[in-house]
């Protein structure tokens, strides 16, 4: 077998001209505001599903761009998606992204109040970065902690709600999409059972991509 592309930004270009040409042949039908993040969470997991299960509130892309202009801080719940980051992205528009799972602090609340680290982590966020991009991607309770923590007041940039599993994840995703959507808070939900740190962190970068100018990988200085 000889490789169709040997370059990094050529398997990129190549691979996002097949997710256009699939989801044109699939009839699947995505907002202009949106592709971007649909299509870079379709290449990350090669599942044309995110297509239908993403669902965004009224401009949450829109609301994630301009959190990423402003240097914002994103917390996530797993350091597999703080990894998965872009960081050149976030230095360029002067952000930072940090995971709080294993502060011994948490851990300390967590165990007092006998809940999950997830949860302790993300009332932490809230009281220290109340306008953060909060991206959960594993776990459910966390979802769950930030829709209470919006119905106390808190207003945070965005919120990207893609934990992946069986137990409580649907439940948490459509109670967390409802609150955002009641409140006013910008969400990007991937709703059922898929998702991941994987997913979280994809987003991210689409929304860091386009807000840097980097969706071209050229423009992240690759070959």
């Amino acid at each position: 077998m000889t490789p169709q592309h040997h370059l990094p930004a050529d398997i990129e270009r190549t691979s996002m001209s097949i997710i256009t040409e699939e989801l044109a042949q699939r009839r699947l039908e995505v907002p202009p505001e949106n592709a971007a993040v649909v299509k870079r969470v379709i290449h990350t997991t090669a599942d044309f599903d995110y297509a239908q299960n993403l669902h965004f509130t009224p401009a949450a892309v829109a609301a994630g761009i301009a959190a990423m202009h402003e240097g914002v801080t994103i917390i996530t719940d797993t350091n597999m998606a703080l990894a998965g980051i872009t960081k050149p992205g976030l230095a360029k528009l002067g952000g930072q992204a940090v995971c709080f799972m294993a502060d011994p602090a948490v851990a300390a609340a967590a165990k007092e109040a006998g809940t999950t680290r997830a949860v302790a982590a993300m009332h932490k966020a809230a009281q220290e970065y109340p306008r953060a991009v909060l991206a959960v991607g594993n776990a459910p309770t966390a979802l769950l902690a930030i829709a209470e923590e919006i119905e106390n007041g808190l207003r945070p940039a965005l919120v990207i709600g893609v934990p992946v599993g069986f137990v409580n994840v649907v439940e948490s995703k459509e109670r967390l999409f409802a609150t955002c959507g009641q409140y006013g808070v910008p969400a990007i939900v991937a709703m059922g059972r898929k998702g991941g740190s994987n997913v979280a962190a994809a987003i991210c970068n689409a929304l860091l991509y386009q807000a840097a100018e980097m969706l071209d990988p050229k423009a992240r200085g690759w070959q």
